[in-house]
């Protein structure tokens, strides 16, 4: 039988071809997340599906697809996934890790170089006319030789935006892990939650939305850090409780922060964080290169391949899906 296959979003040309080999292909063609009805009428028949993380792989959408075999992220995250409803249903689940890696890393140093130098309010006065000439006090930065990087997890990410450290005479720190996978690399210092907050003058997270993590960031965060650090968040918005950020950028208890993320997105000029003056906010984008994008579709469907294929997929989430054969 023909495997029935749908992709919720344009994705790169190579993959789809990738995907005819092994399938019929069904794509979501519009430029917007594929409503939730939609979606549960095109799973009702088919075996596979490359979702992005603005999908709900749930159990009212899983109790609805009898024939699904796997759901393949194309997302390192999978926080959009409910593992248990998709183990009790025997859907595998698979996300593409490694491949985005160096394009989040590049995007998170280049919000740190943004922010710490105020590029973007130099850059918007600059039109206004605000420049009417050279000034020994104006737009004022901050430099990042001699100061420290903290990064709240250590791993793929973590690790490569601490690796570029050096390159600006930065010493890099670590949270100590609160029962995440250790990372290999033990050249960081590991530190606990009081030291690492008072001696990180930037604070970059790096760690998967989860139960324990949600809200991880709040009050007492920034009640401890330097008035004169920043907070980045490449990862997901929901590790920071937003209002408390709010508070703390309000009251000048942090010097600022840089978002890619938030809690629900999208969001716009009007959202309290993404317009607040101290905020550098962008939409997402960690992964947005053409390279990476490219890659993490091919990874996507190299997993839906491999398990149609009957093989294991490379990217395999919960093994507990598998179902042993009878007898």
């Amino acid at each position: 039988m023909n495997s029935q296959i749908v992709v919720t979003r344009r994705i790169h040309p190579d993959a789809i071809q990738q995907l005819k080999k092994v399938g019929t292909v069904k794509v979501w063609e519009e430029d917007r997340a594929i409503p939730a009805a939609v979606l549960r009428e095109w799973l009702a028949t088919a075996q596979a599906c490359l979702s992005m993380l603005t999908e709900l792989i749930n159990e009212d959408l899983l109790s609805q697809a009898p024939h699904l075999k796997i759901v393949s992220n194309m997302a390192v995250g999978y926080d959009n996934f409910d593992v248990q409803a998709a183990n009790r249903h025997g859907v595998m689940l698979t996300n593409t890790p490694d491949v985005l890696t160096e394009a989040t890393a590049e995007l998170t140093w280049a919000l740190i170089l943004t922010q710490a130098r105020n590029l973007i309010p130099s850059h918007r006065q600059l039109l206004d006319g605000q420049w009417k000439n050279w000034s020994p006090n104006g737009f004022l930065g901050t430099e990042l030789g001699g100061k420290t990087l903290g990064i709240v997890g250590l791993g793929r990410i973590g690790q490569a935006v601490a690796r570029r450290a050096p390159a600006f005479n930065m010493r890099a720190i670590a949270l100590e892990s609160q029962g995440s996978r250790q990372s290999l690399d033990k050249s960081i210092p590991r530190l606990p939650l009081a030291e690492f907050l008072g001696q990180a003058d930037i604070i970059s997270l790096h760690i998967p939305l989860t139960v324990s993590t949600q809200g991880l960031v709040d009050a007492s965060w920034f009640e401890a850090m330097k008035p004169q650090a920043f907070l980045v968040n490449t990862a997901r918005g929901a590790i920071i409780d937003e209002l408390a950020l709010k508070s703390a950028l309000d009251q000048g208890r942090i010097a600022g922060a840089a978002l890619d993320v938030f809690k629900d997105e999208p969001v716009g000029k009007n959202h309290p964080l993404a317009s607040h003056p101290r905020v550098l906010a962008t939409p997402h984008i960690g992964s947005a290169t053409h390279e990476t994008r490219r890659a993490m579709a091919l990874r996507a469907a190299a997993n839906i391949s491999q398990a149609l294929g009957g093989a294991r997929p490379r990217d395999l989430l919960n093994p507990e899906a598998i179902k042993p054969p009878p007898g």
